[in-house]
C-alpha cells in the first residue's frame, strides 16, 4: 500500500501518546510530516488560534482533520459546550451565574471556570465569601461562569474515546487534593452511554469527557477535544489505525 503522510499540530508533539503513535504508524511505513507541509491527514492536538487558523486552511485544501477545526473550537467556550451538551440530551452541570469575575458577587458554594478553557485557566471552588474575593482579586477581569458543586467522593471519572473505543480510570480531582493521583476504573452502562454520545453530539472523532456521579447518575462538567490519553494500553495503536482509516478514506 502507498505511504501516507501524517501531519501533526500539537503544543507537544513528544506527548507519549502521540510519539507512540508515531512509532506505529512509521512501523506501518507511514511519513509524520509538519502541519506547514502537504499531508493526507493532520491531527490536530492544539486549540490557539493559529493551530485553528491552520487547520482551516488543511481542510480548506481538502486535508481531513481530526478533529475538525469547528469540532475543537466548540470545546473551549464552556458555555457553549454546555447548551451544546444539553441540546443532546447529555446530562451536564447547569450554570447558576456568568460574567466577569471580579463583578460577580458571591452566592454561596460554586466552582468557578474560566468561561474559555485553555491552557492555565481558573478552575477553583469558592465555598465561601473570602475565598471568592480571593479568587476575584487574582483574576479581576477573567470571564467566568459558576456551577453548584456536585457531591462526589474526591475522584473525577476521566474517560476517553478514540474512535468509539472507550479508556477510563479515576483520578483525583484538582478540587480535591490529597492521596494517590490515579486509580483504575471501569466505567458501567450509564457512565459509557454519555461518554460515547458526546462525539456525535460535539463533531468528535477522539475526545475526553469528565464525568461525576451525581443524584440521578452521571453528570458530565467538561468535554475535551484530542486530549492526552496517558497509561492506556491500546490508545496509540486505536489512534494510528483511526488515522491511517480516515486518511485513506479522504475524511
Amino acid at each position: 500500500m502507498t505511504a501516507l503522510r501524517i501531519a501533526l499540530l500539537a503544543r507537544d508533539p513528544d506527548h507519549p501518546l502521540l510519539a507512540a503513535t508515531r512509532r506505529i504508524l512509521h512501523g506501518q511505513g507511514h511519513l509524520t510530516v509538519d502541519a506547514g507541509q502537504d499531508a493526507d491527514l493532520l491531527l490536530l492536538k492544539a486549540r490557539t488560534p493559529d493551530a485553528l487558523r491552520l487547520a482551516r486552511r488543511h481542510e480548506r485544501a481538502g486535508t481531513p482533520v481530526l478533529n475538525s477545526a469547528a469540532a475543537t473550537a466548540s470545546c473551549q467556550d464552556r458555555a457553549a459546550m454546555e447548551q451544546r451538551a444539553r441540546g443532546a440530551g447529555l446530562p451536564f452541570a447547569a450554570t447558576v451565574a456568568d460574567g466577569v469575575l471580579g463583578r460577580l458577587p458571591w452566592h454561596g458554594p460554586v466552582v468557578v471556570k474560566s468561561r474559555h478553557s485553555r491552557r492555565g485557566d481558573l478552575v477553583a471552588r469558592a465555598d465561601t465569601a473570602e475565598q471568592w474575593r480571593a479568587l476575584a482579586a487574582q483574576w479581576p477581569e477573567e470571564p467566568v461562569l459558576t456551577q453548584h458543586p456536585v457531591a462526589g467522593d474526591g475522584w473525577d471519572r476521566k474517560l476517553w474515546v478514540v474512535d468509539g473505543r472507550l479508556f477510563a480510570e479515576q483520578r483525583r480531582s484538582e478540587l480535591h487534593p490529597g492521596g494517590p493521583a490515579r486509580r483504575p476504573w471501569t466505567p458501567g452502562p450509564e457512565e459509557r452511554a454519555v461518554a460515547l454520545a458526546a462525539g456525535p453530539a460535539f463533531g468528535l472523532d477522539v475526545y475526553g469527557i469528565d464525568l461525576l456521579p451525581g443524584p440521578d447518575g452521571p453528570i458530565a462538567v467538561d468535554v475535551n477535544a484530542f486530549p492526552g490519553i496517558r497509561h492506556q494500553a491500546g490508545a496509540p495503536e486505536a489512534l494510528a489505525a483511526l488515522a491511517v482509516r480516515t486518511a485513506r478514506d479522504g475524511g
